[in-house]
């Protein structure tokens, strides 16, 4: 396994300090701040560590209430809510320094058959046909500045091909819909939690960009607030997350300083096997006047 896929596994792995207390390392991936994914999928391998392994995870529901450090390690306290004949739920609390950062609520299920349809998939061109970011970055670092350079250019545990190429540098006003595969740069074990929290934690990239689309904006504006409030997301049919899957994410609304986002994740064989939703801060910060003193208002 490629080195950057293998530290991000042992990264949402966790140490277990107690029966149902862990510990998960802080990654920085160059933002000031802890990424939103990483406490998410930690808070996810967690809550599965203390189900069994037949009981998948069905549905997770998480709130962002700090930025946290990005150099200090999380705790993850599980508390065991219910473990019921069919359905088991588990709520996850990430603590730094004493205080709660984000919040989970897990629910598992014992696998079962029922009915069954879906959404059907657009239809895209091949992951095969499209450039990596990666590779959009390196085609433009020379116009970047030398911190988001390192950022962009940086090796990823976890390769994205967008469908419609936007340049954050220059955004211009483009309808609230993305279309984008992603895939893990290797092979994984056969370990379908590992899969999902895989998953959860690449959910929240290029996610709530998608609400400030038609705006004509980015997070790289300068004087764009932009945070995650909380993330929600169902998991529906088996899947892997190092073969192609198709992330089809669009903005119903933003109002109120905030967007909502939606996403749909395909296989390439068209199943519907995730789903996910998210409202987070879009705003300019406002500047600094006599009655607010630093300017900048809080998440």
């Amino acid at each position: 396994m490629k080195p950057v896929l293998a530290a991000l596994v042992d990264l949402l792995g966790l140490e277990r300090l107690d029966r149902d207390l862990f510990r998960g390392r802080s990654q920085d991936l160059g933002w000031g701040a802890i990424f939103g994914g990483q406490v998410l999928g930690q808070a996810v391998s967690a809550a599965a560590q203390t189900v069994a392994a037949d009981r998948p995870v069905h549905s997770v529901h998480g709130y962002f209430m700090r930025a946290g450090d990005v150099r200090r390690s999380i705790l993850y306290q599980v508390d065991r809510l219910r473990d019921g004949a069919s359905f088991t739920t588990r709520r996850v609390s990430a603590i730094q320094d004493g205080e709660a950062i984000f919040s989970l609520e897990a629910s598992f299920q014992r696998v079962e058959e029922g009915f069954d349809h879906q959404d059907a998939m657009p239809e895209v061109p091949a992951p095969e046909a499209l450039r990596s970011e990666l590779e959009l970055a390196l085609a433009v670092a020379d116009r970047l500045p030398p911190p988001l350079r390192a950022i962009a250019t940086a090796e990823r545990p976890i390769e994205i091909r967008p469908v419609e190429v936007r340049d954050p540098l220059r955004p211009t006003p483009m309808p609230p819909h993305r279309r984008m595969w992603y895939r893990a740069v290797d092979t994984l074990p056969d370990d379908p939690a590992l899969h999902r929290y895989l998953l959860a934690y690449a959910s929240d990239f290029s996610f709530l960009g998608t609400a400030m689309d038609p705006h004509g904006t980015s997070w790289l504006v300068p004087g764009m607030q932009v945070a995650s409030v909380d993330h929600v997301m169902w998991f529906h049919r088996p899947f892997r997350i190092d073969d192609w899957l198709l992330y089809v994410v669009d903005s119903p609304s933003a109002s109120g300083g905030r967007g909502l986002v939606r996403g749909q994740f395909f296989d390439r064989s068209g199943r519907l096997v995730a789903s996910a939703a998210q409202e987070g801060v879009i705003r300019m910060r406002r500047p600094a006047t006599s009655r607010d003193g630093a300017g900048s208002s809080g998440t």
